[in-house]
Formats: C-alpha cells, structure tokens, sequence
C-alpha cells in the first residue's frame, strides 16, 4: 500500500481532494501535513477522522526537520502539494508570508523528498523509481487576457500579485527539480474554484454569507472582471487523473469553461436564493460596488484541452449546476 504526503490538506481543495481520493483509491493511505493557518479549518476533515487510511500532522511545510521525520516515518512515495498561501488581498497587504510558504516551502518540500528519493541526479534509490511530486498552481501564473483568447500550457508567465509572483516562482522550482536533478514531477494549473468548504473570504461563499445575513454584497470595481469556473470535485479529479497519468516534467491545465464575470455570479446566486431562500425582497437589492483592488486582472480563461485529449479528463459540472450544488451547502453551513 503506497503512503503519500498531501500537504494543506485541511484547506479548501485539499480537503475535498482526500476524501475524494480515498474514495477512489483503495490501497492507499494519506498523510495530511497542515499548518491550520487560517485558510484551513480542521472541521473540514471530519468525514475522514474514522478512516484508517487517513492520518493527520500539524506542521509547516516550511520546517525541514519536521519533513525529513516524516518521510523516514512513513516511508512516502508520493507528494501532492496543495499548501499555500492564497488570497490576492492578503498578498497585497503582507507578501512575505506569501515568499514564505509558497516559495520557501515549496523548496523544502521539493529538496527533503529529492533527498529521500534519489541517490544523485537522475538516478533513483531502490525501490523510488516511481515516486512522483505532483504541484498544484493556479492559472494566475500567467497574468491576464484581454476579451479573447485562453491561457495554455505554453502562454508565457506574467504574474501580476504578489500571489501569482509567489506561485509562478514556486512551479519554476518544481521545473528546475525535473531538469536538473530528474525527479518525477508534475504541475497542474487551475482555474478558479468553488464548491463546499471554500473559506468564507473567497468571492462566491462571500456573496452567499452577506445575502443569507442581509448586509451589502460587495463587488469589486464595475463587476465586469472574468474567470474560468471549475467546481471543486471536478478540479480533485483532474489532479487525481495527473498524478496517476501525467507525463513527467508535464504541465496540464485544469478549466471549467465557464467563463463568468463577477455580477453575473452575485446575480445568479441572488437569483437562486430568491427561490430557495425567499425573503420579502430580492436579494440583488443588496449588491453593492466597491472601489477595485490594485492590479486587478481582467480576465482568467483555460484552455484544458491536453488534459482532456492526453490523459481523458472532463469537467462533470457546468456552472449552473455545480452553484446550485454549492448554495445548498453554504445554506447548511449559514442557517
């Protein structure tokens, strides 16, 4: 049975990744190494507390020694790296933190398993032939589109944030540790996601909370600003699919092709809270327009068609469908 490492496991996408692995994958076990920062929330792993697959370590992914007990304790030969910092706003306010865990951590973890598996560049200890570090970025890498277009796996990197500056540093890393030293490695670039146990901070579970509460639904700027949608479970079974199939040295994006703006989301959400929510007036009553934040990019689209066409993938979820999906759970999460 392989043991792998999952690191920020108790945050949105990780969380959902794990029990949907499980789910799939029989002969495996799962060792979730989380910091609990904010952004990951231990309640999000309760449906796993009675697997004995499952085991979980707090831990930054920043301490090296923590690193190496680990994989001298439970002997991994797999890596799926969901841990990081994430939130454009906070990276704006603090960008350190973000250096630290994205690209410090991203090291680390990178270096302890280059370190455990391998004897020297290129050549593997017996018996890590086959182990694989698989990273998780977003499509921010690559900065913004104008009214058409979509980003591909050759569109060249142009981070706008101090986020997508983090990210983007961190998957040339994960790059340099291919060409350099030969070590399995994939990265997956996604867009936007939603679904259940997203942090109440992000947009969509924003405009859920501040409808349900009767308070002003902020949108930034004019509302007019895209992005490619993908739910959640949708997204965790790409990630699934990459790492059992991906070619190594390999990037492949994962989108929804729902491109949506910003008032289109509050307003389709309002619009389905109107009917299985109702109050006495509508909720659109309560969007409200707030000033842009800096360096807001325009437009996110993905074009996903070498994950569907070289590895099978397709996203199940349409954005109509996966919000409905979405609002009933945040209605349970609310009331």
């Amino acid at each position: 049975m392989q043991t792998i490492l999952v690191t920020g496991g108790a945050g949105f996408i990780g969380s959902n990744f794990m029990a949907f692995f499980l789910k799939k994958e029989q002969d495996c076990k799962i060792i979730n190494l989380d910091a609990l920062t904010y952004a990951g929330n231990i309640s999000n792993l309760v449906e796993l507390e009675e697997d004995s697959r499952y085991t979980f370590v707090k831990g930054d992914i920043c301490d090296r020694e923590l690193l190496e007990k680990l994989f001298n304790k439970y002997n991994f030969s797999g890596v799926i790296h969901f841990a990081a910092e994430s939130h454009v706003d906070n990276s704006i306010k603090n960008p350190d933190a973000f250096v630290r865990t994205n690209v410090f951590g991203t090291f680390n973890l990178l270096d302890v398993a280059k370190k455990y598996w391998m004897e020297s560049p290129n050549v593997f200890k017996e018996g890590f032939e086959n182990s694989k570090f698989l990273h998780i970025s977003t499509d921010e890498v690559y900065g913004t589109l104008g009214h058409e277009g979509l980003f591909n796996e050759q569109t060249p990197y142009a981070p706008n944030s101090p986020y997508s500056a983090s990210k983007a540093s961190s998957d040339f890393l994960v790059r340099s540790y291919f060409h350099t030293y030969g070590m399995n490695v994939i990265t997956t670039n996604c867009s936007n996601n939603y679904g259940p146990k997203q942090h109440d901070e992000k947009l969509i579970p924003t405009i859920i909370r501040k409808a349900i509460l009767g308070e002003k639904i902020p949108i930034y700027g004019d509302g007019k600003n895209v992005r490619d949608w993908l739910f959640v479970l949708d997204h965790c079974n790409g990630i699934r699919i990459a790492y059992e199939s991906g070619e190594y040295g390999e990037t492949y994006n994962i989108g929804g092709k729902n491109e949506r703006n910003n008032i289109y989301i509050a307003n389709k959400i309002c619009e389905i809270l109107d009917k299985v929510h109702p109050k006495e007036n509508s909720y659109k009553e309560q969007i409200s327009f707030v000033k842009d934040r800096p360096g807001h990019d325009f437009r996110y689209a993905i074009d996903a068609s070498k994950i569907e066409n070289e590895l099978g993938w397709k996203a199940d979820e349409n954005f109509e469908s996966g919000i409905l999906k979405t609002i009933q759970w945040y209605l349970k999460k609310y009331k």
